[in-house]
């Protein structure tokens, strides 16, 4: 049997472990990494620890201990009540606001991760708050973030164009982004219509400040799909679930500060205080070291909330403890792993195999299914890089269309980035406040799985069976 073999066959063992017997998945990935790196592929620990998202570590440790800190001085209160008279109280538009919003964010030049890095705690919150679906609201930040991925400003397009001329390809700036942006917002609508969405809109207008109806004396909204139920999740304490059924329950209940108004007007809600402005502030600071001096998102981050931290001790004593350490050893394990199969070449030597497919069209959606896989677990940007050149054999003959063969491979290999092992999955579990992880995980995990099922083969049949360029 091939070392190659051996490492995919190790991660099906490592996936029914953590599926069978609830041991935590990044456990058992640091485990595998140690033993096919040193038994199968004659790694030292160097060579194992190259592989180690040590960026990643620093972003989803960063965003959420400065978003602890946010939900601690009553931060994510007020941007949630500040968005709600935003939209004049139309829950229902909120997933769309937050969809846009990630969506222009990389479209004019923001990294995705960076994007949802920003937008996902703030979402959440709102998700929370207002009893939505967290899957339904992580997914659309995600997909808006994909949305706008490939204008032809982003970094996405950027790379992708560019490696489209440098293989002399025929290629389509417009093309691609149109691709990515469609396929992104026919599956947000699809989303936004079976996880809840419809019934946000029957819900009707709501008050910031206790989640009523308006006009009905302020009774409380029920959720619906897979909606956010209250009470004790298996292995994860008590608080809010991200609840699977179809029953949901009224919005999760926010304690009352001193510094907060309950007159019940429509208008009012929590006041702003100076550790709320300075949190506001620090909020502003990340978006603009990011996207306007492209600095590191983890670090940055990290760096705002220490600031945070000590001026105001007291709100952000706790935060050190609610910052999602289960998800970062869970991403950070799993991610060693893929950096040991890419080191022993077990990525290229998939993608060659198919590469030498007599049959183009079978080549074709061969490869969008392995740049769908691959990209679950580590860089979309990188698997694209890596399976474009091995297209250009079969593309040469003429038979399959460059301009959809590209976009093609660029839609399956980053709308799996809902994966909660990619960058993007990443950060929507670990920013869900007070949801139960384990069962938010399975959520996104089986969410991801269907699109990875299903995406590839209807952008194949959309984009490259035609014919197009």
């Amino acid at each position: 049997m091939s070392p190659e073999l051996i490492s995919i066959l190790v991660l099906v063992v490592v996936f029914v472990i953590a599926t069978t017997r609830s041991v935590n998945m990044g456990a058992l990935a640091f485990a595998a990494a140690f033993g096919v790196g040193t038994l199968v592929a004659d790694l030292d620990a160097d060579g194992i620890f190259a592989g180690f998202p040590g960026d990643l570590f620093v972003v989803l440790v960063g965003v959420t201990y400065l978003f602890a800190i946010a939900r601690a001085n009553g931060t994510t209160d007020w941007l949630v009540h500040a968005a709600v008279r935003l939209v004049r109280g139309r829950v229902a538009l909120i997933p769309w606001v937050m969809f846009a919003l990630t969506g222009a964010l990389t479209a004019i030049g923001a990294v995705s991760p960076a994007a949802v890095a920003i937008v996902a705690p703030i979402a959440l919150s709102f998700a929370t708050r207002y009893s939505i679906s967290p899957l339904l609201m992580g997914t659309m930040v995600v997909h808006g973030a994909q949305a706008g991925g490939f204008s032809p400003i982003s970094i996405y397009g950027s790379i992708v164009n560019g490696i489209v001329e440098r293989e002399n390809l025929p290629g389509s700036e417009v093309g691609l982004f149109l691709a990515s942006l469609v396929a992104n917002l026919l599956i947000a609508a699809v989303l936004f219509a079976l996880l809840g969405g419809r019934k946000l809109w029957a819900r009707g207008a709501v008050t910031p400040e206790d989640g009523g109806v308006l006009g009905t004396g302020g009774t409380e909204p029920t959720g619906s799909g897979t909606g956010a139920g209250t009470g004790p999740g298996p292995g994860a304490g008590t608080g809010t679930g991200a609840g699977a059924g179809t029953g949901g329950t009224a919005p999760a209940a926010v304690a009352v500060r001193p510094d907060q108004e309950t007159g019940g007007t429509e208008g009012t809600g929590v006041r702003l205080t100076p550790a709320r402005i300075a949190t506001l502030a620090a909020l502003v600071a990340l978006v603009v070291a990011v996207l306007g001096f492209d600095l590191d998102a983890g670090l940055t981050a990290v760096t705002l909330a220490v600031v945070l931290s000590t001026a105001w001790p007291d709100d952000s004593r706790r935060a050190v403890g609610e910052i999602a350490w289960s998800t970062v050893l869970l991403i950070c394990g799993v991610l060693t792993y893929v950096g040991v199969l890419e080191e022993m070449g077990t990525i290229t030597w998939a993608g060659e195999g198919v590469g030498g497919i007599g049959v183009p069209l079978l080549a074709a959606v061969l490869l969008c299914y392995i740049g769908a896989i691959v990209s679950a677990f580590a860089s979309s940007v990188g698997i694209m890089g890596a399976l474009i050149p091995l297209a250009v054999p079969f593309l040469a003959q003429g038979e399959i269309g460059a301009v959809g063969m590209i976009a093609a491979l660029a839609v399956s290999a980053t709308v799996v980035d809902v994966s909660p092992f990619s960058t993007n999955g990443a950060l929507v579990l670990a920013a869900a406040p007070d949801v139960d992880r384990e069962r938010f995980f399975r959520q996104l995990m089986i969410y991801g799985g269907i699109v990875v099922t299903a995406v590839p083969a209807l952008a194949w049949l959309v984009l490259v069976v035609p014919g197009f360029g």
